[in-house]
């Protein structure tokens, strides 16, 4: 009887035993099937927090993730045209440094490129996209978001200090800006990037010889055609590269009352921003939009609120001149003199205007007297994340805000 009584607690024991193993089993495999679960709309909603420098790797973990990461991307959280912000020392080795903001996390990032560029000339920008430098020697441009790639060409045959830059459709325009020993100070030439080679064409009109270059002229540029804007004047040129033609002189003051102005391209269709009342006391700062070629005002944009005027000014008691770097709907406006704080418009399709401020990470009080400050403003999206990481070109560093 006790042999008995101890095998049939012994099996009791035994299976006992089996069905917790099974049951610890079931729980587990339970647990990681609700994990698993986590898709669909929860899912996405997750990721659509996620900065889009982290999704990348998102990608990778199934198809299913993948999915997810595309469609958070369309529904939930879309990427916006990211701020990039270039900084090169007035001293030589005139070495850059590189940073971003993406507006869609809202944060800060610094790219620490592992072959940086080195440029003896100053370094540029031009149509919010395209950078630039002029050297002697050569032309150097880029114009991919991350500015991975640089071209370096034969320089323009007339030489120039301060020229006026600009990237239409396949072609880049160089005017003005000349030496003072060339004889033509107004000469225009032409960069056909397809073929690689130069023109010289018609020179730029006359009525603009005492502002042909950057520092007196904004620029703003669509597939077809270049903008000369006198920022002081309003007076405004137009050329086109395919016909070798200039047009105007027109008039872009909608209202007196403006004494400083700038343009940029959204499609096809011409910006303004001007400072209304007197660089002591600045009224308003509006914007504009302009229809097609025939540069008529279609529609005032918004007008920049008061504080957010106060905060361009920065330290000083007056604004004298602003600058813009936009891509589709987004505008980031900020004061040459006093480039540590950015004034971000975002204009919807329907009409609506979303204005705000943010510090601008790159700047230091070390780099407001030793560096110059470029922005540039480009489409990011996941494509070209991946091409700078798979460049081993580019590490993303989260700048503490």
């Amino acid at each position: 009887m006790e042999r008995v009584y101890h095998y049939i607690v012994s099996t009791r024991i035994n299976y006992v035993t089996a069905q917790h193993c099974n049951n610890l089993k079931m729980a587990e495999e339970q647990k990681e099937e609700e994990e698993v679960a986590i898709h669909g709309d929860v899912l996405e909603t997750i990721l659509s927090y996620v900065p889009l420098t982290h999704l990348l790797p998102a990608c990778f973990v199934s198809k299913t993730w993948n999915a997810a990461v595309s469609s958070s991307l369309s529904r939930f959280n879309k990427p916006k045209p990211w701020l990039l912000v270039h900084t090169q020392s007035i001293r030589r080795p005139h070495a850059t440094a590189f940073f971003a903001y993406d507006p869609r996390s809202d944060i800060w990032l610094q790219i620490n490129k592992k072959q940086p560029p080195q440029h003896v000339s100053p370094l540029r920008s031009s149509n919010s996209t395209l950078l630039h430098v002029l050297h002697p020697s050569n032309f150097s441009f880029s114009i991919d978001p991350f500015h991975l790639t640089w071209h370096r060409v034969n320089p323009p045959a007339v030489w120039r200090l301060d020229p006026i830059v600009a990237m239409v459709g396949p072609r880049i325009v160089v005017a003005g800006g000349a030496c003072d020993f060339e004889d033509d100070p107004l000469a225009v030439e032409i960069y056909d990037i397809s073929t690689r080679t130069w023109e010289r064409t018609e020179s730029m009109p006359a009525t603009l010889k005492d502002s042909a270059s950057s520092t007196w002229l904004s620029i703003a540029a669509n597939t077809r055609t270049v903008f000369m804007m006198e920022q002081a004047s309003g007076v405004t040129h137009s050329f086109n590269p395919d016909s070798k033609t200039w047009y105007g002189p027109f008039d872009l003051r909608p209202d007196r009352s403006i004494y400083f102005s700038v343009i940029t391209c959204v499609g096809d269709n011409l910006i303004m921003l001007g400072l209304l009342g007197d660089a002591e006391d600045v009224n308003y700062v509006k914007l504009w939009e302009l229809n097609g070629e025939s540069l008529e005002f279609g529609k005032e944009i918004g007008v920049m609120p008061t504080e957010l005027v106060e905060k361009l000014k920065g330290e000083g008691t007056s604004l004298n001149s602003i600058r813009v770097s936009c891509m589709g709907g987004f505008f980031y406006i900020y004061n040459p003199g006093e480039p540590g704080e950015l004034v971000a418009l975002e204009v919807g399709e329907e009409g609506w205007c979303r204005w705000g401020s943010l510090k601008n990470a790159a700047v230091s009080d070390r780099s407001r007297v030793a560096e110059r400050v470029v922005l540039t403003c480009s489409d990011v999206g996941l494509g070209e994340i991946a091409k700078l990481v798979g460049s081993g070109n580019g590490i993303f560093t989260l700048l503490k805000r």
